[in-house]
């Protein structure tokens, strides 16, 4: 293991004091915002060291209950964006050689430390970025779970061996790190977005730049401490924030090999083709539109609970919440008791008890949430529900946006044909499950796609049929743990390896054959004909 070296367990010390000024001093109810002199300003991590930017311009990252002023975040300077690159490059060839259960070892600490500040971590996500207590608790629970499953690399990235493939020739694969990779963190899952990318890429012997949502960056900070407090050496993990600037500078610098990004489609694409012009490997999960089938068979209490759940949890800020409902034989026999569900939900800041959704992350998110919406009405869609005009007392000034039921959906409008991303749910209708499947697959996402039902032959079919990458049978979310991968496919994700499992490895390793021979023969002459397997 790794003894800690005074400079970085310095470092590891002021993060802590850094972290610790965005903790509970901004979870107030007041409603007027905090001047930004008044908000820490967030460092860069660079070759080991916090790094003060020298930026002039900082964008302010605010609670989106209160409106409070928590932090402020430097536009990294291209120099300092440089500075961090260098350091990663640097560390590179001595964290590449390093044995690999010495890497393993430093992610099985680190998985202890993540659950050590668990309510810490969890307190930060709902301070920037809203979601509840429990919600952010799953937040990083679910990256833990990938940190878990980096802790058995060594397996994963097992090669192949088959000796004697000709008279006294035996050929091996082995993979090998690619260098300095980097990653693009969208703002839904403060931690379990950088835990879907760096615990991997390090496990595999890379380096790795992580550039943090500007919009809620106290988490990946406070991971990256405790990855140093794990062992992790200098310039193995570097922080560079910012916005798109940094983004093109990721796509365009020579010296990173794989970009790893999460977030919308425009910005995804421009990633994807930038990087890959560039010679870069890319994996880019982007937006969804997930679909659930109801079959007049399904079990109604546990479907209601399913669709309220995945619907409007988080504020339906996920990539895989359901945001289309389509009810096989016609959706108002389902209409009334949904929305007595959705009614039942709080709607309050994620510290409040028994809150079940808070506010989305932006007032212009609100402002764009409710004019999709207000576009589905004006097309002929039907409000069941309608929850853009909620007060939530002692947080007015707040990003909330209540519980929402559209229904008589058409696939022609806009709110069907863009993601919400918002606590809306669009009910629309099918006569068969033919049907169905045809509006489910004409949509160009395919992120997710869920079924409720009791007929194993309906779910079979379903299952068979359905165009998209994760699919749910009676499972509303259908995330695969980290030992699957997470496979979102046609708009959602452009790339060829996805995140985690087996594929988030092959996707931060390179193979290398090597065709080895070892005897002692006597020299058959010069021949520059192609060699066979026929011949020794």
């Amino acid at each position: 293991m790794f003894q800690f070296s005074l400079r970085r367990a310095s470092c590891v010390t002021q993060l802590r004091s850094q972290i610790s000024a965005l903790g509970t001093s901004h979870l107030t109810t007041a409603t007027e915002a905090l001047s930004g002199n008044d908000a820490p300003r967030l460092r860069n991590l660079i070759g080991g060291q916090l790094v003060e930017s020298q930026a002039r311009e900082t964008i302010d990252v605010i609670n989106p209950a209160t409106q409070e002023v928590v932090s402020q975040v430097p536009l990294t300077t291209n120099e300092e964006f440089k500075a961090a690159v260098s350091a990663a490059k640097q560390a590179f060839p001595s964290w590449r050689n390093t044995p690999i259960t010495t890497r393993q070892r430093i992610m099985f600490k680190l998985q202890e430390l993540i659950r050590r500040d668990m309510d810490k971590l969890a307190l930060n996500i709902t301070t920037e970025q809203g979601k509840t207590l429990k919600d952010a608790q799953g937040d990083v629970f679910r990256g833990l779970e990938v940190v878990e499953h980096a802790c058995g690399m060594a397996t994963l990235q097992m090669g192949e061996f088959v000796s004697n493939v000709s008279h006294g020739i035996d050929t091996f694969s082995i993979r090998e790190p690619l260098g300095v990779c980097a990653g693009i963190c969208p703002f839904n899952f403060p931690a379990m977005i950088p835990l879907w990318m760096f615990p991997v890429a390090v496990t595999c012997g890379n380096t790795y730049i992580l550039k943090p949502s500007e919009k809620d960056p106290g988490a990946a900070m406070m991971l990256a401490g405790l990855a140093m407090e794990a062992g992790l050496p200098s310039g193995v993990l570097n922080i560079v924030h910012g916005t798109n600037d940094v983004v093109n500078n990721i796509c365009d610098d020579d010296d990173i090999k794989a970009i790893s990004f999460v977030g919308s489609n425009t910005a995804g694409m421009h990633i994807y083709s930038r990087a890959a012009a560039k010679g870069k490997r890319v994996q880019s999960n982007m937006g969804a539109k997930n679909h659930a089938i109801i079959m007049p068979d399904a079990s109604v209490d546990a479907t209601l609970n399913a669709l309220a759940a995945a619907g409007f949890g988080a504020a339906g800020q996920r990539c895989m919440a359901l945001s289309t409902a389509v009810f096989v034989g016609g959706s108002r026999a389902w209409e009334e008791l949904l929305a007595e569900r959705a009614k039942a939900l709080k709607v309050s800041a994620g510290t409040e008890p028994g809150a079940d959704l808070g506010p989305v992350i932006s007032k212009q998110a609100k402002d764009r949430i409710c004019r999709l919406i207000q576009s589905g009405v004006e097309s002929g869609a039907r409000l069941v529900l309608d929850g853009r005009n909620i007060v939530v007392p002692g947080y007015e000034n707040g990003n909330f946006v209540g519980p929402t039921i559209v229904s008589d959906v058409t696939t022609d409008m806009e709110c069907y044909q863009e993601e919400i991303f918002g606590p809306v749910l669009l009910c629309m209708q099918a006569e068969t499950l033919e049907e169905a499947i045809r509006i489910v697959n004409s949509n160009k996402y395919g992120n997710g796609a869920s079924i409720f039902t009791t007929s194993g032959v309906a779910a079979r079919k379903f299952q068979h049929e359905i165009e998209a990458g994760q699919v749910g049978i009676n499972v509303p979310i259908p995330v695969p743990l980290p030992f699957f991968s997470f496979t979102g496919s046609k708009a959602s994700f452009a790339g060829d390896l996805n995140f985690y499992g087996k594929a988030g490895m092959q996707f931060y390793t390179q193979i290398k054959t090597v065709t080895q021979q070892w005897k002692d023969l006597p020299s058959q002459g010069l021949s520059l004909a192609m060699p066979t397997s026929q011949k020794s």
